[in-house]
């Protein structure tokens, strides 16, 4: 079932809001930053402050029933990795092709490693990058599929570039400028465009085949812009019309990217936003907040109009990252209670 087939009904009082059930829980010793799934869905990678990272297999939800999920088990673990980075991971990311997985740290560095589809195993020797002088917060893959390649997007302190990488050759080949702040979260939805949410305020729009951003939000644009908050989080949906972006005072900001200009601003929540995620076909969106709490915003109908989101999970600490499962209705959430958590929607 496409994760976007359920028509939910997240109406206010006392209507039957969705109920999402923890269905595996992966402990650590410390927070949990990051989690992004293979493309195929069959397994997730996930890494921690405790610089452990992991690759661990979807289970099956063919038995998930409201009411019925007793306990909450942890998941199979096929891949562990003990220190794998010298400090804490802050993102993960795979390719879309599933080929590659890579790492970032606030040891500096970027790791990527081969990964094979069919046994379901890393391969070959990892690829270390040292170019960035500052913690490694966000990263994403630009793949050509018709030419085999995959590039590299990645951002966070230091000095505010954002590096491209050829990950076949293992070369930087191209550092774009313009924020003046730590770069927080990147997301790329094509094989050419990609944009960013920094510190600065600011979120920047770039092109591969132009070496400066091609457009830049901000709190200066007489339509309404943005609001003086740092951006933490950003997110395109696939069609690359409308971008969400989630900020350090709790807001979140729709924008219509082809029209140039900003749909509206709403606070979900209660704490600084830490991530957003349109469902593979943005029906829905996900929110995750300092809060501990994951919401879900229907986004079908008038955009310009109230939109309604609810609580779908919760965590016992503050809410880091979230990923949609590629095809089922299920999402992983991580928080600094040290967990990773798989929820999902029992059928009906």
């Amino acid at each position: 079932m496409n994760s976007d087939s359920r028509d939910l009904d997240l109406g206010k009082g006392d209507v039957e809001r969705p109920h999402f059930e923890a269905v595996t829980t992966l402990s650590d010793s410390q927070a949990i930053r990051s989690v992004d799934f293979h493309p195929n869905g069959k397994l997730y990678a996930v890494g921690s402050n405790s610089k452990t990272f992991r690759i661990c297999q979807y289970p099956a939800l063919s038995k998930l029933r409201h009411g019925h999920q007793t306990a909450v088990y942890p998941p199979s673990v096929l891949c562990k990795r003990t220190k794998h980075h010298r400090g804490s991971i802050y993102c993960t990311c795979w390719s879309r092709d599933g080929e590659l997985i890579a790492t970032g740290s606030n040891d500096k560095t970027i790791k990527y490693m081969r990964f094979n589809n069919d046994t379901n195993q890393l391969v070959g020797h990892e690829m270390e990058l040292n170019m960035h002088d500052g913690t490694v917060r966000d990263m994403c893959f630009l793949d050509d599929s018709s030419t085999k390649s995959r590039l590299l997007a990645s951002g966070g302190a230091g000095d505010c570039k954002i590096y491209i990488t050829d990950c076949g050759s293992g070369t930087p080949f191209q550092a774009y400028s313009g924020h003046t702040g730590h770069i927080l979260s990147l997301y790329s939805w094509n094989n050419a465009m990609f944009v960013s949410g920094s510190q600065d305020q600011t979120i920047r729009f770039w092109d591969l085949r132009v070496n400066v951003s091609v457009n830049t939000l901000d709190n200066d644009r007489k339509d309404g812009g943005l609001e003086s908050s740092a951006v933490t989080a950003v997110c395109v949906d696939p069609t690359g019309r409308l971008l969400v972006s989630g900020h350090a005072d709790s807001s979140c900001t729709l924008y219509d990217i082809r029209g140039n200009r900003p749909i509206q601003r709403f606070y979900p929540h209660t704490a600084e936003i830490r991530c957003v995620r349109f469902s593979p076909s943005a029906y829905y969106m996900l929110t995750c907040s300092y809060d501990n709490s994951i919401r879900l915003t229907d986004l079908q109908g008038d955009l310009a109009h109230e939109l309604s989101s609810v609580v779908v999970a919760e965590h016992k600490d503050k809410a880091i990252t979230i990923r949609w499962h590629p095809t089922e209705f299920s999402f992983i959430s991580t928080s600094a209670d040290k967990t990773a958590t798989l929820w999902a929607l029992p059928p009906s």
